[in-house]
């Protein structure tokens, strides 16, 4: 399946791929398979991937999602607040998660070797289970590059390498959560032109939460760039989308991102029209690889998407077969 899956060309063999994953999925993972049998749902019954079920993302705090028997390598793990339960991402192959990431950072970036990678990344540097850590400190060993790493709190320090390597014309990716990066250039100016700034999202309760537009703003001018790029990743996924400015994403060719009605959690929408963010992820071929969201957005007609908010009560409306 790996070697499919990481050579998709074309939206027939994403099509194809999608309901032989489905066909597994449904066969091997039970917390799928009584989910689909709920909606009475089949995959001899399913030919394209607009029918498949999509999965509400809450099972993943409530379930272990599993397609496989294999040995559990790793556990990924959401923030929560306190006493909140948080969701569990048990991965049995690790080295699909790597090849996944970098390869997808290689279809958008080129090759990580190009890069110093600068992570500002404190508030997932204070817990275990991060996916997100898990990946920047990959990119950042098979960087090779001896100043990157991990700049928890010393803003000093991480100012004077920005500039330094500002002055040598190296290739930086600069990689941090919104609240972070505000916080860099709250006592720092800087004007870069060889270096990708990129937020991962999150105020995490540090800052005011602040629109896109607003947010993207205000690092523009901090940081001299002419455009923000983001990253859209989640515990629950195993494959990441980029936006490279406008806070318009892009999924790698295993990776697609569908909406479905508010109020109808089990209809597919038509392009262009806001909706739930429902994800295919191949990549989680030993979990589930079709995953509803709480985020709220839209998906253009290349397929690029954004996301718009968030759903405003804790549960999927129309999904609460979960409970069952």
């Amino acid at each position: 399946m790996r070697n499919k899956l990481f050579k998709i060309q074309s939206s027939q063999e994403f099509k194809t791929l999608s309901l032989e994953v489905f066909k597994h999925q449904f066969k091997n993972n039970k917390v799928y398979r009584s989910f689909c049998d709920l909606l009475y749902v089949h995959p001899s019954d399913v030919s394209n991937i607009e029918k498949i079920p999509f999965l509400p993302i809450q099972f993943f705090k409530l379930r272990k999602v599993l397609s496989s028997l294999d040995e559990i390598e790793e556990v990924f793990s959401s923030s929560g607040t306190t006493g909140s339960t948080t969701s569990q991402h048990f991965v049995t192959d690790i080295s699909l998660y790597e090849e996944s990431y970098l390869k997808g950072f290689h279809h958008f970036y080129g090759d990580i070797k190009e890069y110093t990678v600068l992570a500002l990344l404190p508030n997932y540097l204070e817990r275990k289970g991060s996916s997100l850590v898990y990946m920047v400190n990959d990119l950042i060993q098979k960087s090779k590059q001896p100043e990157s790493g991990f700049y928890l709190n010393n803003l000093k320090e991480l100012s004077e390498a920005l500039i330094r390597l500002e002055a040598s014309e190296k290739k930086v990716l600069l990689i941090g959560v919104s609240f972070a990066l505000l916080d860099l250039i709250d006592e720092y100016q800087f004007n870069l032109k060889n270096t990708v700034v990129m937020e991962t999202g999150g105020m995490k309760g540090r800052r005011k939460e602040l629109i896109r537009d607003e947010l993207h703003a205000i690092l523009k001018k901090g940081f001299g760039v002419s455009e923000i790029h983001s990253e859209y990743g989640m515990t629950e996924l195993l494959s990441q989308a980029y936006s490279q400015g406008n806070g318009v994403f892009e999924c790698p060719p295993w990776m697609k991102v569908l909406t479905r009605d508010t109020e109808d959690a089990l209809t597919i929408q038509a392009l262009s029209k806001t909706g739930g963010i429902n994800i295919i992820d191949l990549a989680n071929y030993n979990s589930c690889s079709f995953i509803a969201t709480q985020d709220l957005g839209k998906v253009h007609q290349n397929g690029s998407f954004e996301i718009i908010g968030r759903f405003d009560n804790s549960d999927i409306r129309g999904c609460n077969l979960m409970v069952l």
